[in-house]
C-alpha cells in the first residue's frame, strides 16, 4: 500500500491560487492609511481656511488668493485620494456593491486600471496646475531656476497624461468599456 505525501498538482494549485489571489486583502491597510491622509487634509483645509476667514480684513488681495489656490489645492488632492482609494478597492481588492446608490460616483460603474491612471494623470495635472499658479503669482518671491523647472516638470505631467491616455486608446478594449 503506497501513501501518497504530497497533495495531487490539482490540490497544491488552487491552494497556491487561492493564496495569490487572496493577497490582494493586504492592500486594505493602505487604502486605510490613505484614508487617514485624507483627514489630515481635513484639517490643514480648516486651518488655512481659519487663517483666511481671520484675515479677511488685513491680507492683501495676493495673499487671500494665495490661501484661496491652497484650499483648491488641497480639494484637489482629496478628489485624487478619492478616486485611488474608491476606484483601486473597485479595480484591486473587492467590488463596493453600490448598483443603485444615489452617491455612487458615475465614473466608478467603468472604472479599470486604465481609467483610473487616465483620471489620476489628470488629476495630477490640475494639481500641478495649481502649484504653478501659485509660484506665477509669487515669482517675485521665487529664483526664476525653481519657476522654470516647475513649468518643465508640470509639462512631463502633461505629456505623460497625454501619453497614458494615447496608449489606452490604442489597446484593444471589451465592447462594454469605454473608450
Amino acid at each position: 500500500m503506497s501513501y501518497e505525501i504530497n497533495p495531487p498538482a490539482e490540490t497544491r494549485s488552487k491552494f497556491l491560487t487561492n493564496i495569490l489571489f487572496g493577497s490582494r486583502w493586504l492592500q486594505v491597510p493602505l487604502y486605510l492609511g490613505l484614508i487617514f491622509a485624507q483627514l489630515v487634509y481635513v484639517v490643514h483645509f480648516m486651518v488655512e481656511l481659519e487663517h483666511l476667514v481671520l484675515g479677511t480684513f488685513t491680507l492683501s488681495e495676493e495673499k487671500i488668493m494665495l490661501i484661496v489656490l491652497g484650499l483648491i489645492d488641497v480639494v484637489m488632492i482629496s478628489n485624487l485620494l478619492i478616486m485611488v482609494i474608491v476606484g483601486g478597492y473597485e479595480t484591486f481588492v473587492s467590488r463596493l456593491q453600490l448598483d443603485g446608490h444615489p452617491d455612487e460616483p458615475e465614473w466608478l460603474s467603468h472604472v479599470n486600471a486604465n481609467v483610473l491612471k487616465v483620471k489620476l494623470g489628470t488629476a495630477i495635472i490640475g494639481i500641478s496646475s495649481i502649484h504653478l499658479l501659485k509660484s506665477f503669482i509669487n515669482a517675485a518671491n521665487l529664483d526664476e531656476k525653481v519657476l522654470l523647472w516647475q513649468t518643465v516638470i508640470h509639462m512631463a505631467f502633461i505629456v505623460s497624461a497625454v501619453s497614458i491616455a494615447y496608449i489606452d486608446k490604442l489597446m484593444p478594449h471589451h465592447p462594454s468599456e469605454p473608450n
